[in-house]
């Protein structure tokens, strides 16, 4: 039965100042530890009799993976006096890979064991996974009691190898809408596989707020002491939301049913505040009702790709090749950005200086801007306003004044962290226009976008994304899911796909490709690379071997995937 209301058609006569005025809050989200009280009780696997200590170590390490019940499967191998002072909680750090060497001077009841690895990152409250690429070095003193070897002295915190994250903890996404009260922005957030209701422990994070990472960039609807107090019966009931507005109330509703539903949480969903519904008109919501701020929809969205090549813009479809009219193909194109839901292309005209140009895909275009060098242009959500780097250092905005309807450029500060410096080659936003991926000097970076006042732009929170790849990334484009595909001058390996908190850098296959991968492009269903000879594709399906694309056979082109 078609329903007489739906909650985007009440939405979109809300007032959206309102949500839009209403500050990130930049708290501490809740600790996924304080769900243990009602998770079921594990069998505790401890060391076994007679373990070299060694063997016994690595099995302390891996049920550290297992926070259950105060770590109490971990704290079978340790001491008594050892398992009073160790707290699991400060850190988690999430190693490569665990190598042990003895210590000299062990006896044959005392051991000391040095612990190596690099330390590729840590696990923080609320499940945040935060990259990392240093040296991890820390010893471990070991002693026999009754006979059997324990653990006498170690850090403070957990140790983890990457392999034990994956196996026993999966991601999952909050979200949150972004200033404009448009966009759901996922804020990936990792969850023991062993807690009994992964909903529960998801709105309780909802409830927390955003990370600290991603909070300058979205906005978090609720006060403080709002708080989810539990589900019973399908219900999910929070209180402390009396102070919202109707509109704050129907947008809070939507972020509910996204994060439930990505999570493979059925509906219909049942939320009340304080006691009653949340939305009075919609006593349970059904994706349908909020199917306007699907977070995925850009994975099922069609797209076209167009291709860049001897300076001029064409377009492609099933297999054949159309040249566009006008500006766009007269051989001095040297990069651009199309969005074809609103009509519009960003292109950078090469010459001395360059030019930055806005207008229409069969139309004429307009200057815009002028310097040495200008990276690739990039769009905000719906190509409301256009970024690009001018000479590798400075970040500009342009959009069209709502007075004057001129174009008008303002310089973006980029909060870079202490101490790094170098030219900035790519500065791509996401989908969503809330995070920016840069290469700088070769590294992978990821920040977030905030703004300060009416107008104003900000990038913070800047961290580098993918460590592994040294200096090597030469492009980066943004896959729908919010993955990132970069392109790179590694000869094995040039193609990677690199999570949005940076939990996994994957080698995507090298077969039929040559470094180095120039540029890089990717829609639902296809990713595409530029390498030394020509444009590739490869099917999200079928990831086995890249295949030129066809009616560009032979051809070196930058793929430009437009919505």
């Amino acid at each position: 039965m078609r329903r007489s209301k739906t909650l985007i058609s009440v939405l979109s006569v809300a007032v959206l100042a309102a949500g839009c005025s209403t500050l990130p809050r930049d708290t501490d989200p809740q600790v996924l530890r304080s769900f243990e009280a009602s998770q079921p009780i594990e069998s505790v696997a401890g060391p076994e009799p007679g373990q070299d200590p060694d063997i016994l170590l690595r099995g302390f390490f891996t049920a550290g993976a297992r926070p259950t019940q105060q770590y109490q499967s971990a704290r079978a191998y340790l001491t008594d006096e050892a398992s009073s002072t160790w707290d699991p909680s400060t850190e988690i750090r999430i190693l490569d890979r665990i190598d042990l060497n003895t210590v000299s001077g062990s006896t044959s009841d005392t051991r000391t064991i040095a612990i190596r690895g690099t330390q590729v990152g840590t696990l923080g409250s609320g499940g945040v996974y935060t990259p990392g690429n240093t040296e991890y070095v820390a010893q471990i003193e070991m002693r026999r009691v009754g006979g059997e070897w324990r653990i006498d002295e170690l850090p403070q915190g957990v140790v983890m190898e990457r392999n034990e994250l994956r196996n026993h903890y999966s991601p999952y996404n909050l979200y949150f809408f972004d200033p404009t009260g448009q966009v759901l922005v996922g804020d990936r957030r990792w969850i023991y596989n062993g807690v009994p209701a992964v909903d529960s422990v998801l709105m309780a994070l909802l409830a927390g707020g955003p990370s600290s990472r991603i909070s300058p960039g979205v906005v978090n609807q609720l006060e403080v002491g709002a708080t989810f107090v539990g589900a019973d019966d399908g219900v999910y009931r929070f209180t402390g939301l009396s102070n919202l507005g109707d509109d704050q109330k129907l947008r809070f509703a939507a972020q509910v049913v996204w994060t439930l539903a990505n999570a493979d949480v059925t509906g219909p969903y049942v939320i009340e505040a304080d006691g009653q519904p949340l939305v009075a008109d919609f006593p349970s919501l059904t994706l349908d009702d909020v199917a306007d701020y699907n977070p995925q929809a850009l994975s099922t969205s069609v797209s076209t790709l167009f291709a860049l090549q001897n300076g001029s813009i064409s377009r492609l479809s099933s297999g054949s090749v159309s040249s566009l009219n006008g500006w766009l193909t007269g051989g001095n194109i040297e990069s651009a950005a199309i969005s074809t839901s609103a009509n519009v292309v960003a292109a950078v005209r090469r010459g001395a200086p360059a030019t930055l140009m806005v207008g229409q895909l069969e139309g004429t275009g307009t200057d815009v801007l002028t310097a040495e060098s200008i990276t690739r242009p990039t769009f905000e959500y719906q190509a409301g306003a256009l970024w690009a780097v001018l000479d590798g250092q400075t970040l500009v905005r342009v959009a069209r004044s709502t007075t004057t309807g001129e174009l008008v450029r303002n310089e973006v500060e980029i909060a870079l962290p202490e101490g790094m410096t170098g030219n900035i080659s790519e500065f791509q936003l996401s989908h969503t226009g809330v995070r920016a991926a840069m290469i700088i000097d070769g590294r992978v970076f990821i920040g977030v976008v905030s703004r300060p006042g009416p107008g104003e732009r900000r990038v913070t929170n800047v961290t580098e994304l993918a460590p592994t790849l040294a200096e090597s990334a030469l492009s980066v484009a943004w896959r729908p899911d919010g993955s990132l595909l970069v392109g790179t001058s590694k000869p094995e390996q040039p193609v990677w796909r690199v999570e949005l908190d940076g939990s996994a850098t994957t080698a995507l296959p090298s077969g039929n490709l040559s470094a180095p991968v120039v540029a890089v492009a990717s829609s639902s269903t296809t990713m595409y690379a530029t390498d030394a000879h020509a444009l590739l594709q490869l099917p999200t399906s079928d990831n086995t071997i890249w295949r030129e694309v066809p009616g560009l056979l032979g051809t070196r082109a930058a793929p430009i995937v437009a919505y």
